[in-house]
């Protein structure tokens, strides 16, 4: 998990963040460390990982608590919008969350509201006001269309390779 939480920050410091698809998609591909975690994981250390996170995040890319309070918030939104689309019992609480746990269906309705919420949250704190409420909302829909499509492409190969070393 180690592994995984430096890399996705590289990636995200040194691509992602140079990456602007017709000024309307900016990928957030680190969140994808805050929905792979464990669905019964402390809330106190689910909400300090993000936090660290978050704040690594705008350390190298000068934006002074966007990622950090957008990362904590989504910490925080992590197991109602996962009970949402799964039904909750015994199993659920130790599960990681991913396809192939979870299934196509419900890993995906989980990560596209995942990502349009980071999103929505990034770029409200970004704009400090909701007179460009366009610009909010045409910035989130492409950055969380962009966003899930990349944290589902990172998962099925997660699996993949869970599977060729199993």
């Amino acid at each position: 998990m180690a592994l995984l939480f430096v890399v996705l920050i590289l990636v995200q410091v040194l691509i992602c963040n140079h990456i602007m698809l017709f000024n309307v998609a900016v990928p957030f591909i680190f969140i994808y460390f805050i929905l792979r975690l464990p669905v019964g994981m402390s809330r106190i250390l689910l909400l300090t990982l993000a936090f660290v996170m978050g704040l690594l995040i705008d350390v190298f890319s000068d934006t002074p608590g966007v990622n950090s309070l957008a990362s904590t918030l989504l910490a925080m939104m992590k197991r109602p919008v996962f009970y949402a689309y799964v039904p909750r019992d015994d199993k659920t609480k130790i599960i990681v969350p991913s396809i192939a746990s979870v299934g196509w269906q419900n890993y995906s309705k989980f990560a596209l509201t995942m990502s349009a919420l980071f999103c929505f949250i990034a770029f409200s704190i970004e704009y400090f006001s909701f007179a460009g409420i366009q610009d909010i909302l045409i910035l989130t829909a492409g950055s969380a269309v962009l966003t899930f499509a990349l944290i589902i492409a990172v998962d099925s190969l997660m699996n993949a390779n869970s599977k060729v070393l199993a």
